[in-house]
């Protein structure tokens, strides 16, 4: 009986890889280009089409919209404080150890708390896998 699921198996397999339904086909050499041919000029960097004015007083390509406009560049002082904390360093795990814990603020306390549990189940993950 096994032998019989397996055969009806392998001419299922058979089967399938006889049918092509809806193969894709690509162009035969649409994206190769010759060695040595002379399309080095159009790998230069293109000359902007903006002006410098523009640059400086809007987000160029930060619009997603199909009828939009790309966004104007506010004065910092209209952006929100916590903006110009995010690029800030934070301490890692070993430094977060070396502290007292009970001295720590609580967003430090909060990533000692994240970090440390990373930490414990990549130790446990991989003492599981050499078992």
């Amino acid at each position: 009986m096994a032998l019989n699921q397996i055969r009806s198996l392998r001419s299922v397999i058979v089967a399938k890889e006889a049918v092509a339904v809806g193969h894709r086909t690509f162009a035969a050499g649409a994206g190769k280009t010759k060695k040595g041919s002379k399309g080095a000029a159009s790998d230069a960097p293109k000359a902007s089409i903006l002006s410098k004015e523009v640059k400086s007083t809007t987000v160029v390509g930060a619009n997603i919209l199909k009828d939009g406009a790309d966004s104007k560049i506010m004065p910092d002082s209209e952006y929100p404080d916590w903006l110009w904390h995010l690029l800030d360093k934070r301490p890692a795990l070993s430094e977060l150890r070396r502290k007292n814990i009970e001295t720590l603020p609580y967003e430090d306390l909060k990533r000692f708390v994240k970090l440390d549990n990373r930490a414990r189940i990549k130790e446990n993950n991989s003492v599981k896998a050499k078992n």
